[in-house]
């Protein structure tokens, strides 16, 4: 595949420039990536702003789904991986680098890189943000950056190896199916065991500890009471 960056100078988000133009009939190929110095409406997940800072990274791509695919949701843990692979090789301590489901990387137990999975049509529109040089405040949220644990990595050079460590988990995604990229994520996140609170979107928080994950992706929670829950979709935070 063909990896291309293509870097504006300020948009408002570079998952809302993609999904117009997807919605607007282009064809944007993979391997496509959509790059801003500054992003002025960058999205979280469930419509949380995500906040930028000069010299971070701040892009998008697109995966154009075929029939054979894994299911298109669980994108999000070749993009983590992605990640995850682009930057563990930076660090002086690998340890200082973890995932948290659903979609979260964490450095130092802080998180310092934001994931965006969106569909337009047949296609998949994946946003990253990673903070390389600054970690902007988030209340509430602890944020960290690769600078403060290390050398200052340049947005441009990072692109490059994002890219391109992107396009090699998305051929194992298809080549390989779900299990192995599964089987990763897992050796790359929190122990099992590990304290959880999850927000599902109802009024009350679950409580439980890390029992792995469902086949499909979805989280495994063990609860006080020896049952367990099977979550598909929420907010979770590590407990103490």
């Amino acid at each position: 595949m063909t990896v291309r960056l293509d870097t504006v100078p300020e948009t408002g988000s570079t998952n809302a420039d993609l999904l117009a133009r997807l919605a607007a009939g282009e064809h944007v190929p993979e391997g496509y990536w959509l790059v801003a110095d500054r992003q002025t409406s960058g999205r979280g997940r469930q419509g949380r702003r995500w906040l930028d800072a000069p010299g971070n990274f701040m892009g998008s791509t697109v995966v154009n789904l075929t029939p054979n695919d894994p299911p298109p949701a669980t994108l999000s843990f070749v993009a983590a991986l992605a990640v995850y692979e682009a930057v563990v090789t930076r660090l002086a301590d690998p340890g200082a680098l973890q995932l948290k489901w659903p979609n979260d990387v964490l450095l130092g137990g802080a998180k310092f890189c934001g994931l965006l999975l969106e569909r337009e049509g047949g296609h998949a529109v994946i946003g990253i943000g990673v903070n390389l040089a600054g970690a902007p405040l988030v209340q509430d949220r602890a944020t960290d950056s690769l600078a403060s644990h290390g050398p200052v990595l340049a947005r441009d050079a990072f692109a490059q190896s994002l890219a391109h460590q992107f396009d090699r988990e998305l051929s194992r995604w298809r080549e390989f199916g779900l299990s192995p990229i599964l089987g990763r994520w897992l050796a790359a996140a929190h122990p099992l065991g590990t304290p959880l609170s999850v927000h599902d979107g109802s009024a009350s928080r679950v409580e439980g500890t890390f029992a792995g994950l469902e086949p499909g992706g979805a989280l495994r929670l063990s609860l006080a009471d020896g049952t367990s829950r099977v979550i598909h979709a929420g907010d979770v935070e590590l407990g103490n």
